[in-house]
């Protein structure tokens, strides 16, 4: 018999669930890489996003072997555990590297979309 004729109703509906909702979150952070305006704005997409939808993608994959294989499967904890350390820690490092770099941003805040100088250019 197919392993995935053989799940339960309510694993097929929460693996459902987490694949469709982790889907969802991937594609809005991979859309916000190129829609957003600057660099600053840009790292949110992968950072949080991305970060989520991979974490409900890895739910599905944990949930789906968990029932197939009767008990529970480190593997999936360990590598969602790698990617929520990981994503924040490589968004700071990027995000400094941006300020190191004198990485011009837009300022939301004004209401009109115009470019800023950079912290320490600024005529103050």
């Amino acid at each position: 018999m197919d392993a995935l004729q053989s799940l339960p109703l309510v694993a097929d509906i929460a693996i459902s669930f987490f694949l469709v909702v982790g889907s969802i979150f991937t594609f809005l952070g991979s859309l916000g890489i190129v829609k957003l305006p600057d660099f600053y704005a840009r790292l949110h997409g992968p950072t949080k996003n991305t970060t989520l939808g991979l974490g409900g993608i890895l739910t599905a994959s944990a949930i789906f072997f968990s029932v197939n294989h009767a008990g529970f499967t480190l593997r999936e904890f360990l590598i969602t555990l790698f990617l929520f350390m990981t994503a924040p820690i490589s968004a700071h490092l990027m995000a400094k590297a941006g300020l190191h770099m004198n990485r011009e941003f837009i300022d939301h805040h004004s209401g009109d979309e115009e470019m800023c100088e950079p912290a320490d250019q600024r005529s103050e």
